[in-house]
């Protein structure tokens, strides 16, 4: 019969509970935005409900590596969360702010260039 994960995860050595622990984190703290959707739960026909637009352009807005930052901040905010953008550099990290104020239903939507 199969066990459950968490059965074997309990019994691995604290050691390796801590390494997988910790690597799962490094995981969740960077994926693309199709893993980050996935790991939300929803689909690409469920994003594209919550964004008014077609399973085809949620497709391209995940397998583009440039986009707006109005698209990307309604990609995030469909699956629940809030996009901040930072400049790290040598002596710390800046919250890029001005991005933040971008217009409620503006003309702009979701572009997938």
């Amino acid at each position: 019969m199969a066990k459950k994960f968490q059965e074997l995860f309990d019994k691995m050595p604290a050691a390796s509970r801590k390494r997988v622990r910790e690597r799962a984190e490094r995981l969740r703290a960077e994926m693309p935005l199709a893993k980050l959707r996935e790991a939300r739960q929803m689909t690409q026909v469920r994003l594209a409900e919550n964004l008014n637009v077609g399973q085809a352009a949620v497709s391209r807005i995940e397998t583009r590596t440039d986009a707006y930052v109005s698209t990307l901040r309604r990609y995030i905010e469909a699956v629940g969360g809030t996009l901040v953008i930072l400049a790290r550099f040598p002596e710390g990290e800046v919250r890029i702010t001005q991005f933040e104020e971008i217009a409620e239903g503006s003309e702009e939507g979701v572009v997938a260039r």
